[in-house]
């Protein structure tokens, strides 16, 4: 959330920034709604200021054995004007609220302006695509044929948008979440593991509430939801609190499922693992002094990157243009991962800075050494998504007999094996 102090005074810079992101908030609204209850509140200072006036004369006067009645009437009534001000006063905030809800952070100035995708500038690539001497096979045709991925089975228990892992197939999940948990918490982040399920408020915290409701999964009987991503219940371990300044940074790791509707994606990727409606992912998040915030964000790209790199996998860094960043987010880099058998570049990772724009929403702040509160910046990163990154592993390490050759840095997680055939 941003700070009202800022919408006031750079209206024109917020509206533009929103625009940028294509997204859209009424400002005029919120400036009116603020000034309505600064007006509120002078008025209501200013009654009670005249109440502790008179109320110290009533004492001395009755003290001093002079009438008081009147006063104390007037004062009655005082009181009665303060209430419905009071009351004037919350419904004015709950609004403002509720429209502040619904206004983006603002984009980085080094996040390139664009309506979408395609103004999203490349930053770097790694590694060799891989080329072969026969035709390659997308992951869906590899995966059933080595009996590894069930999809079929997973429609008849779920529906369309989910799939069965077995065995080998299932195996190699197991060892990409172990070879990066152990990656991950070797260069010092703390593991957790943490609900799958959190409240609205939680979901609020972080952004997902109110812009991204349609796209998840609702609890209505409880006011609860499944986890889009594990930056939701991770973040969101600290708010509402004050913690000391020698704690930051906080750098902290978790593996979970995630589940997301893709209610906007339809007819997109429908076959395959490449969007489905829960899948897992291991999430990198920090929480850091402002000042030292983008150097984070370098960091925090250069770890997910290891991962692919440790793999052997060729990838690139985009960063993310305007209007296809976030509505929480400053500035985002997506990790791109070749994939062979489907000819294209797969997103598997999405790392992000939000500034102080989650900290504001959940309430969570930081004590400096002269006592100051100051709210951190928030970062995650996927570290990374498995049910892009499965794909791109057999895909990529497809061999003419249609077997898959395992990572060296995974055969140790795999009791050995070099083959799944």
């Amino acid at each position: 959330m941003l700070d009202i102090k800022l919408i006031r005074e750079n209206p024109e810079a917020i509206r533009a920034g929103a625009e940028k992101k294509n997204e859209k908030c009424d400002i005029d609204l919120i400036l009116q709604l603020d000034e309505q209850r600064r007006v509120i509140i002078r008025k209501v200072e200013a009654l009670k200021a005249e109440r502790n006036r008179v109320s110290g004369e009533i004492a001395k006067n009755k003290k001093t054995g002079n009438p008081a009645e009147n006063a104390v009437a007037e004062m009655r009534e005082v009181g009665k004007k303060i209430a419905v001000l009071d009351g004037d006063l919350r419904d004015v905030d709950a609004q403002l609220q509720i429209k502040l809800s619904w206004v983006p952070n603002m984009p980085h100035e080094s996040a390139p302006v664009g309506k979408d995708e395609e103004s999203n500038e490349l930053v770097r690539e790694w590694g060799e695509k891989p080329s072969f001497d026969f035709t390659p096979q997308a992951h869906w045709d590899l995966g059933e044929k080595l009996g590894i991925i069930d999809f079929k089975a997973a429609r008849e228990v779920s529906g369309s948008g989910f799939y069965v892992l077995r065995g080998a197939g299932a195996r190699l999940q197991r060892a990409l979440i172990s070879y990066m948990l152990d990656m991950h918490t070797d260069d010092g982040y703390e593991e957790v593991i943490v609900p799958h399920i959190v409240s609205s408020e939680t979901m609020f915290g972080t952004g997902q509430l109110p812009k991204m409701a349609d796209d998840m999964y609702h609890i209505e009987s409880d006011d609860l939801w499944l986890i889009p991503t594990a930056e939701v219940p991770v973040t969101n371990l600290y708010k509402k609190q004050i913690i000391d300044e020698a704690q930051l940074p906080i750098h902290l790791v978790a593996h979970t499922p995630c589940f997301r509707r893709e209610a906007g994606a339809a007819g997109k990727d429908t076959r395959g693992m490449i969007r489905v409606h829960q899948f897992d992912k291991v999430e990198l998040v920090k929480i850091v002094h402002p000042e030292n915030s983008y150097a984070a964000l370098e960091d925090l790209v250069a770890q997910a990157e290891k991962v692919l790199q440790g793999l052997q996998l060729p990838y690139r860094v985009v960063n993310l243009a305007t209007g296809d960043l976030s509505f929480a987010s400053a500035k985002t880099y997506d990790l791109e991962l070749w994939s062979a058998g489907v000819d294209r570049y797969l997103e598997i990772s999405s790392i992000s800075i939000f500034e102080d724009f989650q900290a504001r929403r959940m309430g969570l702040r930081y004590r400096t050494a002269d006592k100051k509160t100051v709210f951190p910046h928030t970062l995650n990163g996927s570290g990374v998504a498995l049910a892009r990154l499965i794909p791109a592993i057999l895909e990529n390490y497809q061999n003419a007999d249609g077997s898959v050759t395992v990572p060296e840095v995974l055969r140790p997680y795999m009791k050995g094996a070099e083959r799944i055939a």
